[in-house]
């Protein structure tokens, strides 16, 4: 098992271009699985590249179990890393794929069929190893790709996007998989590279959400660094509430009234709504943003809080659950309310909204959260 650890990583391609990983700071213990996720263009795949030691650091130290890697050729780092192209040699069987790389390096053979036979029943591939790749479904495929990492028993498991190219049920089944491949190996830790926030809350123990663009050079390329629930129900920022959760969280803009120690309230369109957050920072008057996640906001149940008084714009029936996108406020973006269900509204017809003071968010102007006040699941 091995810890990585990341100091003040940083990455620039070349003089004059701006910094694709800025001062990233990470710890990932022995045997948890981390995801990094974020938008296009953050960098996601660059650092998992770096652990891989595919791309160079700019500045900084990476270290896998104790040990500096910066300057370690790919081979000596003890990790395996599971592409987004399964790149199988199309003349070999599955069990001549899985056992490649071992023979390159020389390992004995009845070491190798081992590895190989140990993989396969991980995996459930036993039935296939005669079998060439054009033989295999995209999932088979894909598992025959993880199979090859696994036969090398390394100490880091790297995954870069491996299943985009897979049809929505077959990522469901890979995803299971690989949970179910961390759980049975368990001493290697695992880093898994998604633009998927799904595959990102459901697999992850840690999750690092990564930044893109001009804030990176200001604030650095970790938005936030914590388990799924911390993101979900502490976000340190507007980036991160607004990127976790799906649909994306509610924002309103407002103006602080008054700020307690367990609570403040805020005027949004009107109306004063009552947060469970410790915005004594700020004073009365500063403007302030509410998010509100659309799972939290409540159709006209009067013994809860201040309405908000919305018009329904569109509305999406999705069997289980309706999705009604609303305009609360005509300096507003458009706000979503998701209701179980079916729902009888129409486009134009007046809603009465409610929301409960634990299932508000607050963020100051520069976008920072105040802290919650109440107790949140871990």
């Amino acid at each position: 098992m091995s810890r990585i650890d990341f100091k003040q990583i940083c990455k620039r391609y070349a003089p004059g271009l701006p910094l694709t990983i800025n001062n990233a700071n990470l710890t990932i213990e022995k045997g948890e699985f981390c995801v990094f996720v974020g938008p296009s263009g953050c960098g996601k795949s660059t650092l998992l590249r770096m652990v891989a030691g595919l791309e160079d650091i700019t500045s900084g130290d990476l270290s896998i179990g104790g040990r500096r890697v910066n300057d370690l050729e790919p081979a000596k780092r003890g990790v395996a890393m599971v592409f987004q192209s399964y790149a199988l040699y199309p003349h070999m069987t599955v069990a001549e794929n899985m056992a490649f790389g071992l023979r390159v390096l020389g390992s004995d053979k009845i070491a190798i069929e081992k590895k190989v036979k140990r993989a396969a029943e991980i995996l459930q591939l036993t039935h296939l190893l005669d079998r060439l790749p054009k033989a295999l479904s995209g999932g088979q495929r894909q598992r025959v790709a993880i199979g090859r990492a696994i036969v090398k028993e390394p100490e880091v498991f790297l995954f870069d996007e491996p299943l985009s190219n897979l049809d929505a049920a077959l990522r469901v089944q890979t995803r299971l998989e690989i949970a179910k491949l961390h759980h049975d190996i368990g001493t290697a830790s695992m880093i898994y590279v998604t633009h998927d926030q799904v595959e990102a809350m459901t697999l992850a123990d840690k999750i690092v959400l990564l930044r893109a663009g001009k804030s990176v050079e200001e604030e650095g390329s970790v938005a936030q660094f914590g388990t799924p629930m911390d993101l979900y129900h502490r976000p340190q920022n507007l980036f991160v509430a607004e990127f976790i959760g799906s649909p994306k969280m509610n924002v309103l803009p407002g103006k602080l009234v008054r700020a307690e120690a367990d609570h403040a309230v805020v005027e949004v369109h009107g109306e004063q709504i009552t947060a469970a957050v410790d915005a004594r920072a700020a004073k009365p008057g500063d403007a302030v943003s509410l998010g509100i996640r659309p799972e939290h906001l409540m159709l006209g149940d009067d013994s809860v809080g201040a309405p908000l008084h919305a018009s329904v714009r569109q509305l999406e029936r999705l069997g289980d659950s309706s999705m009604l996108y609303l305009d609360i406020a005509a300096d507003a973006p458009m706000a979503t309310l998701r209701v179980e269900g079916h729902s009888h509204a129409s486009s134009g017809d007046r809603l009465t909204l409610r929301v409960r003071a634990e299932h508000c968010h607050l963020f100051d102007t520069a976008g920072q959260a105040f802290r919650r006040t109440v107790q949140l699941p871990a």
